[in-house]
């Protein structure tokens, strides 16, 4: 700072200018945002059996009163298959956890979860739960959503076939048309990445020997 002001003229001494600088409190540090560590590139692999490796993501839509409401999405990765979708306006980290425990009764644990850095993903709480059952968490890369790109690829089509396609008047409305919609999605369409088979038609053909469904 006095060089700063010596270099535009002022003759201040440096004793004078650190007073001022101090009574001024511009000495205190400002807050900085808390920055994400870098994190390396996790491929984009192509899993061999169910539970191997499922992917998490937010939606968010409004309902015609103009309240927001918000999706999670579970993907497993192994045959596209939509675990589940919950729906509500909020789903902190710890609802989160909640649905997954549910959703492991229901279709067993997986080994890693993938996901992207949003503050409910990059939770303590979160990393705690994981920890204590043993799953692997993948945090793609900030501003790199391909390398989420199964769920990435599921979320257009549920926008595309549920949210865009109607207007909800309550969550409950939301709730069942994504319900059916997830019956007919994991049973009846059939994907072109998948060999024309259904999500749940592919896990059939397809499940490793020793593993039951």
């Amino acid at each position: 700072m006095t060089d700063w002001l010596r270099n535009r003229g002022y003759g201040w001494n440096h004793k004078r200018i650190a007073r001022i600088y101090r009574q001024e409190k511009l000495h205190l540090r400002s807050k900085r945002r808390k920055r994400l560590s870098k994190r390396a590139a996790v491929p984009l692999e192509q899993p061999q059996r169910r539970n191997q490796t499922w992917s998490l993501d937010f939606m968010s839509d409004a309902l015609t009163s103009g309240r927001a409401f918000r999706t999670l999405n579970i993907l497993d990765d192994f045959n596209r298959e939509a675990l589940w979708i919950e729906v509500d306006v909020s789903l902190p980290a710890e609802r989160v956890t909640r649905v997954l425990d549910a959703v492991m009764a229901w279709h067993g644990k997986p080994q890693r979860i993938r996901m992207d850095n949003g503050p409910e993903f990059i939770s303590q709480h979160l990393a705690r739960w994981a920890a204590q059952r043993q799953i692997q968490l993948l945090h793609i890369q900030p501003g790199k959503p391909a390398q989420n790109g199964y769920i990435e690829r599921f979320n257009r089509t549920y926008r595309q076939d549920v949210l865009d396609a109607y207007e909800f008047h309550s969550l409950e409305e939301v709730r069942t048309i994504t319900e059916q919609w997830l019956q007919m999605y994991n049973r009846e369409r059939p994907h072109e990445a998948l060999k024309g088979l259904s999500p749940c038609q592919f896990a059939t053909q397809f499940q490793p020997e020793g593993l039951s469904l």
